[in-house]
């Protein structure tokens, strides 16, 4: 059974980072393409960051040169660095994996979600 579990969210002051992990288990996923999403209340889930299996990257315009997503294989983590954090930042983030797409930021182009880690920031 596959299994994705985020943590690393919490509560920051806009300007400030955090580190955001996903762990997978029931497959071994260095091959599949994996990204993180976002949901903010009352909005659609969007994609905020994608890796594929030979580590090129893809980000949303609106977190660029912000976010960083990367990859332990051997530790079957994914990782998204989060820096100079802004109040529209705020949302839950979710892992995604089995991507059928290099580099998508498509909901329905990933098979396998976990259950979300909430990020707030303040003003």
């Amino acid at each position: 059974q596959v299994q994705l579990v985020e943590s690393g969210g919490g509560s920051v002051q806009a300007g400030g980072s955090l580190r955001l992990s996903c762990v997978v288990s029931g497959y071994t996923y260095s091959n599949h393409y994996m990204g993180w999403f976002r949901q903010a209340p009352g909005k659609e889930r969007e994609g905020v960051a994608a890796a594929d299996s030979d580590g090129s990257t893809n980000y949303a315009d609106s977190v660029k040169g912000r976010f960083t997503i990367s990859k332990d294989n051997a530790k079957n983590t994914l990782y998204l660095e989060m820096s100079s954090l802004k109040a529209e930042d705020t949302a839950m983030y979710y892992c995604a994996a089995d991507g059928v797409v290099a580099g998508s930021l498509l909901e329905y182009e990933y098979n396998y979600w976990g259950q979300g880690t909430q990020v707030t920031v303040s003003s």
